[in-house]
């Protein structure tokens, strides 16, 4: 049996085993998801939601960077794969990419949430100023919505890419402009998980990390494409 037959003959060849496939990916990507950034995750559920405890929120979410890295890398390779040569085996493509990726990505990753935390805490304090409290806090919710969107280019670049850390800061803030439509992508994926978190709970989004990070993927299409034509080697 050839290598393509023993694939078939493991996903399957109907839409219904193909489909089935997919859930299987989502729902192992999403237990990995889970389990790698666990410590943070318990962090906040456990932490009193204070302005005084932002740095301790920057900290817990710290292992997230790697992990959604990884779910990068595995979503990346699935939509990458013609469906004759897709697997049941997302675990390992996920370990793969966290190996590739925790430290690259957490060379940008920390100072973002760290700034995060910092717009976080200016936005909550933004009462006790008189006159310019709103317009302060507006603004430092502008930075932070930007500074994510910037954060969903920075995602994918170096999940993807094996660029210096100030690389791919540079280029994730071109596709901010170069690329409009991913951008505005980016930005609606933003609005709808700050929706979920404000409307439902964290523990929604958590579980829609999945889903989430393979819409991100899907998105980021013509700004892969143009890294890799422009700014890698053949």
């Amino acid at each position: 049996m050839s290598a393509d037959a023993e694939r078939f003959s493991e996903v399957g060849r109907g839409p219904f085993s193909r489909g089935s496939a997919a859930v299987y990916w989502a729902l192992v990507i999403e237990a990995l998801i889970v389990l790698t950034s666990l410590p943070g995750l318990l962090a906040f559920v456990l932490l009193d939601r204070s302005v005084g405890n932002a740095p301790l929120f920057a900290l817990a979410a710290v292992p997230l960077g790697p992990s959604l890295s990884a779910a990068v890398h595995v979503w990346r390779h699935w939509q990458t794969t013609p469906p004759a040569d897709r697997d049941l085996a997302p675990a390992a493509h996920y370990w793969r990419g966290y190996r590739l990726n925790w430290r690259d990505v957490l060379l940008w990753w920390v100072p973002t949430v760290l700034v995060l935390a910092v717009l976080a805490v200016n936005v909550a304090g933004a009462g006790a100023l008189e006159g310019s409290g709103g317009a302060f806090a507006l603004v430092s919710v502008l930075i932070g919505v930007s500074l994510l969107v910037w954060a969903g280019h920075a995602l994918v670049l170096s999940s993807l890419f094996s660029f210096r850390a100030r690389d791919v800061a540079r280029l994730a803030a071109h596709y901010l402009a170069a690329r409009p439509a991913s951008t505005v992508g980016v930005l609606a994926l933003v609005v709808v998980g700050a929706g979920v978190a404000l409307l439902a709970t964290d523990w929604l989004l958590v579980l829609l990390a999945s889903p989430l990070v393979a819409l991100l993927v899907r998105n980021a299409t013509p700004v892969v494409a143009d890294v890799t034509t422009r700014f890698t080697a053949p």
